[in-house]
């Protein structure tokens, strides 16, 4: 008969690494945590409608627009230049019965004054010489108004203009329309100076 073969012998449960220590426990399996549901995208609010536009609205908004155009002209002061008949009569008027200040002289070869600054305020005016080279008889002031801006009370301005000598050509009045106080006066040579002051607000 033939011989069967010998059985393995039964492996030996595994023991802790140390001696005497109780073998682990097997940890249980548990089932997977069910998977989240993505959040709900919560919903854009509704843009609200354009506001209509006035035609003023257009109209500032276009002003705007202007503004920030490079190629517009961009000032920082604004000084008239006048020729005269007498710069010497026309500086005593602007000085002694305006009360604008003598600036900058200007003079000729032979010292003589050809042109002076009058500054009153923040505002310049050039008085020059005429130098005759288109006649003496060329007509000066005629369609040529200077409108000036003041704070100072205008009752007080006139008293003054006309203590000094200076004769007014119009006012001291009180404008409703325009909402504004002036007076008026010509210098030597037929230019209209109208000082205001606002009395809107």
């Amino acid at each position: 008969m033939a011989s069967r073969k010998p059985s393995r012998p039964a492996r030996p449960a595994k023991r802790s690494a140390r001696k005497g220590a109780p073998a682990r426990p097997t940890a249980r399996r548990t089932s997977k945590a069910p998977a989240r549901r993505p959040a709900k995208a919560q919903a854009r609010p509704a843009k609200p409608p354009r506001p209509v536009l006035s035609p003023r609205s257009v109209l500032d908004r276009t002003i705007d627009k202007r503004r920030n155009d490079p190629q517009t002209l961009r000032l920082r002061a604004f000084e008239p230049s006048l020729t005269v008949n007498d710069i010497q009569k026309s500086l005593q008027f602007y000085t002694k019965i305006l009360g604008f200040i003598e600036g900058q002289r200007m003079t000729g070869k032979d010292g003589a004054l050809t042109g002076v600054m009058v500054k009153a305020g923040a505002c310049t005016i050039g008085l020059s010489q005429d130098d005759w080279s288109k006649g003496r008889d060329r007509v000066k002031g005629i369609g040529v108004r200077l409108w000036c801006e003041t704070v100072q009370d205008i009752n007080a301005l006139a008293d003054r203009i006309k203590n000094a000598g200076g004769v007014l050509t119009d006012g001291p009045t009180d404008n409703k329309e325009w909402k504004m106080q002036m007076l008026g006066i010509d210098d030597p040579d037929g230019y209209h100076v109208s000082i205001f002051r606002s009395t809107e607000g």
